[in-house]
């Protein structure tokens, strides 16, 4: 095994706050509690207490503490199938002395718990493993253990991982273009780009993600996806809207976070193997880790899944990935990733890429098969 740490982090956490959200005028930890706020309760719920994906209150902050334990009562989606036997059990070992350690937040100057820092996050659940062993477990507000929660970004890592897969396998050639695979792209940016280029995201592409600008290309992307619009006018699913990518500047030179990379190798990965990504990532994966809980993918007008970020999952069944890859691919007694994929993420991605980024903060990181890689003294890499 690989002495590496894996800073495996599903992000249970609502990122849209910070620790002056009070002066800003936004409800704290317990006055957000989604339970406490009765969101959907009731039958029927009262009509203040409704919200919905129609007019987009399913996704503002405080009803986000809610809807992102229940996507699927807000869009369609398709299922990720848990395994129906073979379930693998953690074994726990919890360590309350956790809450007591005490950090200095980024930018701040002041010293913080473990414990104060899941509230100031909004935090909706925290699993810590030690050696295969459950050493912390907290759940807040509409989160249970057995229920599941978005995944959001972390989405991204899955597709990766299954795209690196196909690579080690040989399904992929990482040397080849987009446009051998899926002959809709050629016209596109995407259609000279490798799919090594794909997968650690160091493409040239016409495309910002930055949620401020109304204008970026983000919200067209967003705009195809969504199952709800009537619309005639502009792509009407998200491999549509793939097809309209522009080049921008050159492949291979700069790393560049971008969703539509990630569902760009989704449209791959379902050419090449014939299944979709929920059906691949279950059948790889899931089942194979022995998960409990079936997750869930949202999904478009045309039944495709967003790879990008539409992942809602299970935090043990999210754990059990996270050791899986610690272990050098081999868990549930089956060796479910080959060591090859698993030495291929240590390495890293392009350190010179990753450099004339607007990561500056991240001094010394890479980027590869969508995960994140710190290159730190313990070798530690994350999901984020």
């Amino acid at each position: 095994m690989h002495n590496q740490s894996l800073l495996f982090i599903f992000t249970l956490i609502i990122t849209i706050v910070n620790t002056e959200i009070k002066a800003q005028g936004y409800l704290d930890f317990e006055e957000s509690d989604p339970v406490k706020m009765g969101w959907m309760q009731e039958f029927p719920p009262p009509e203040d207490k409704i919200i919905s994906a129609i007019d987009g209150s399913f996704f503002k902050f405080p009803a986000l503490r809610y809807s992102v334990c229940h996507m699927r009562q807000f869009m369609p989606t398709t299922i990720v199938k848990a395994a129906q036997k073979d379930r693998y059990h953690f074994k726990y070992k919890i360590d309350n002395a956790i809450d007591d350690i005490t950090f200095k937040p980024t930018n701040k100057d002041e010293l913080m718990t473990w414990k104060s820092s899941l509230a100031k996050n909004y935090t909706d659940g925290i699993l810590i493993l030690h050696k295969g062993k459950i050493v912390y477990e907290k759940y807040f507000g509409e989160l249970k253990p057995d229920g599941v929660h978005a995944a959001m970004s972390v989405s991204k890592t899955f597709t990766g991982t299954l795209g690196g897969l196909l690579v080690a396998e040989g399904v992929l050639d990482e040397n080849k273009v987009a446009a051998y695979y899926v002959p809709e792209l050629k016209n596109t940016a995407f259609g000279d780009a490798t799919i090594r280029q794909i997968l650690d995201m160091t493409t040239g592409l016409e495309y910002s993600e930055d949620y401020s600008n109304p204008k970026a290309e983000i919200w067209a992307f967003s705009a195809a996806g969504n199952p709800f619009s009537k619309s005639a006018q502009g792509p009407s699913n998200y491999y549509d809207y793939l097809k309209t990518v522009k080049k921008n500047g050159k492949h291979g030179e700069v790393f560049a976070y971008k969703t539509i990379n990630t569902d760009a190798m989704g449209w791959i990965i379902s050419k090449v193997t014939g299944k979709s990504i929920p059906q691949l990532l279950s059948e790889r994966i899931w089942k194979p880790l022995g998960t409990h809980i079936d997750g869930y993918y949202q999904i478009d007008k045309a039944g495709i899944a967003f790879a990008g970020g539409g992942f809602s999952a299970n935090m043990r069944d999210m754990a059990m990935f996270g050791e899986m890859v610690r272990k050098n691919g081999k868990f549930n007694g089956q060796q479910i990733l080959p060591v090859a994929l698993i030495d291929d993420l240590i390495k890293g991605g392009d350190k010179k890429a990753f450099r004339k980024s607007v990561y500056t903060a991240l001094n010394g990181w890479s980027y590869s098969n969508m995960w994140w890689m710190t290159h730190n003294e313990h070798g530690a890499f994350a999901a984020r």
